[in-house]
């Protein structure tokens, strides 16, 4: 009964914010989110983050990245490659030197501030994602620029956390370096490779098929099992199961079935596992972590913003786009979300954090993620 409580208590207090938020003419993550602060451990303290509620998140971010796919416009998304590259390049490259200073100022340790980099290098896309549907921005210019953009990061985020890892790891005793940075690497190649492959002849030949079963929805089923299977490989290979995600959805999205899927994975999604997913990034806020160090905190908060923002607008102007669109697009890349905690909760495992230093730096990456779509949706009004 507990379970059944616990989610009767996160969909209300989402259904009640997101209902706020959009009333307010806010994006109704923004409300979501704040439902996860006030009903967890920061405020009320009613919901802790629980590992029920990490399985449906993880659902609902895999979900929500697949229907971004199928929105996606692949014609525009190949269109802006180059553009897409160096947004994710600056937008990388600044937030690591940022961070890194940051910690050495805080007197970490050089290997801690590295790491440091590594977290606030990576991006969130689902926030994005979900501010841009709902102002019905996804395929414009800006819009593909910042999705192409953010999947790019994540490959790069995962490979240098990889490569840090496994090197960290060969200074302390380890004798295979060099096989432990190339297996991973060739498997998350091989895996991009299949599952082009696939994505190109096999799914939508599938997808015809399945029209076939005599089930209720065979189609929407099938689509199901090709995402979560698309999603579990990218994580048994060291990627991110929200990459998985996306690639299926852009393979389906050529499929006859696009509408029918785009309509039935919305009230999948938007009904239970999506709002939940953005209440627990809301639920792992403490306010110990901004408390424990204010000073500390308010550095990385800003530096966070301000890196992503200026860091991915550079890249975006160099990209030739105008300053207004680099700025959009900047903002599109400041939510660092769950990925960023990810990376910090591997960091603390492998003693690559410090376990002082680690509710700081998930209270900051909450504050940026709870600012990016306030920032994202102001830009994007105003340039109308």
């Amino acid at each position: 009964m507990q379970v059944l409580s616990t989610l009767v208590v996160v969909l209300l207090f989402t259904l009640i914010g997101g209902q706020l938020s959009t009333r307010c003419h806010l994006p109704a993550v923004i409300g979501e989110l704040l439902a996860g602060i006030v009903i967890g451990p920061a405020i009320l303290n009613w919901v802790s983050p629980s590992n029920l509620l990490a399985s449906f998140a993880d659902l609902g971010v895999v979900l929500l990245m697949f229907l971004a796919g199928l929105e996606s416009d692949l014609a525009i998304l190949k269109k802006l490659w180059r553009q897409s590259v160096l947004v994710a390049a600056m937008g990388m490259v600044v937030p690591i030197i940022t961070a890194y200073l940051t910690g050495i100022m805080f007197h970490f340790a050089k290997s801690e501030s590295l790491f440091l980099g590594l977290i606030f290098a990576a991006t969130s896309v689902s926030i994005s994602v979900a501010v841009l549907q709902e102002m019905g921005q996804l395929n414009s210019q800006v819009g593909m620029t910042i999705l192409g953009a953010a999947v790019v990061d994540d490959l790069l985020a995962i490979i240098l956390l990889s490569v840090t890892s496994n090197l960290m790891s060969a200074a302390n005793g380890g004798t295979t370096a060099a096989l432990q940075l190339v297996k991973p690497l060739l498997l998350q190649v091989g895996y991009l490779g299949l599952l082009a492959l696939t994505g190109i002849w096999f799914m939508p030949r599938l997808i015809t098929l399945s029209r076939r079963l005599t089930l209720p929805v065979p189609t929407t089923l099938v689509s199901l099992l090709l995402v979560l299977a698309a999603a579990w490989l990218a994580e048994a290979v060291g990627l991110s199961s929200v990459l998985g995600a996306f690639l299926t959805g852009l393979a389906l999205g050529r499929s006859s079935a696009k509408v029918e899927l785009q309509k039935n994975f919305t009230v999948l999604g938007y009904s239970s596992f999506i709002p939940i997913f953005f209440a627990s990034i809301g639920l792992k806020m403490s306010l110990t972590g901004i408390f424990q160090d204010g000073t500390l905190f308010l550095t990385l908060f800003l530096g966070g913003v301000m890196s992503k923002l200026l860091g991915a607008g550079l890249g975006a102007k160099l990209a030739g786009f105008a300053n207004q669109q680099a700025l959009t697009i900047g903002a599109g890349m400041v939510s660092r979300g769950e990925m960023a905690l990810v990376v910090a909760q591997l960091g603390l495992q492998q003693h690559l954090l410090a376990p002082e230093a680690y509710s700081v730096v998930v209270g900051s990456i909450i504050m940026t993620t709870l600012l990016a779509p306030f920032l994202l949706r102001w830009l994007l009004n105003s340039k109308k």
